[in-house]
């Protein structure tokens, strides 16, 4: 079989200093109640834009919400009689866990075989990012981006396999620093084990 693999280092989207005033300011005063409410003086000078600089972070790291990943889909998808495995790996997740609101980060690796269609090579990571810019575990994460690919662009196969570590773990609770959480999901062609091997071969494999 055929490959077309590619190593993408996600880069973050555009930096836009766009943010909702009334929502923003909203979310400033709870992170001001919050910091009172541990002990600190808000008012101080380290902490006096801390609120606000800690709303917009939240509200950056949880855009996914206002982003759609089908249109980010649809957006370049091309004709193409192409219908061997192509594998995008490698590619930059982070994330906040919705139980600590603490963030896991790590690597997705996803494959699909086209049937018909190929999608921009962008717009696989793009829509990582869209599923992980919200509050998640890694298995609702995992499953997001496998049917969000599988239903848009109708292929003959999609793989996903997301390998995380969470600072839920490393820094409070358990406090196992070194554990890395892996979560995978298959559809069509990728259910036979022989291409899911392939498949998990080559991202476990350097190619350059």
């Amino acid at each position: 079989m055929n490959i077309l693999s590619e190593t993408i280092s996600m880069a973050p989207y555009k930096h836009l200093e766009e943010y909702s005033i009334e929502i923003t300011n909203e979310v400033r005063e709870h992170f001001s109640r919050i910091i009172e409410d541990l002990g600190e003086d808000a008012h101080r000078e380290g902490l006096l834009k801390t609120p606000e600089r800690a709303a917009k972070a939240m509200l950056f790291l949880t855009q996914g919400y206002r982003q759609d990943a089908v249109e980010i889909l649809k957006s370049a998808m091309f004709a193409e009689s192409y219908n061997e495995m192509v594998i995008i790996k490698d590619i930059e997740i982070y994330s906040l866990c919705e139980h600590h609101m603490l963030p896991f980060f790590g690597k997705a690796h996803i494959a699909y075989i086209p049937d018909g269609h190929i999608v921009g090579l962008s717009k696989i990571p793009r829509v990582v990012d869209v599923f992980a810019r919200r509050l998640q575990v890694q298995e609702r994460l995992t499953h997001d981006i496998l049917e969000c690919i599988n239903k848009t662009l109708k292929p003959k196969g999609v793989a996903v396999v997301i390998e995380a570590s969470h600072m839920c773990m490393m820094m409070r609770g358990v406090q196992k620093q070194n554990s890395v959480t892996t979560t995978s999901g298959f559809r069509g062609q990728f259910e036979k084990i022989e291409t899911r091997n392939e498949f998990l071969k080559l991202i476990s494999s350097d190619l350059s």
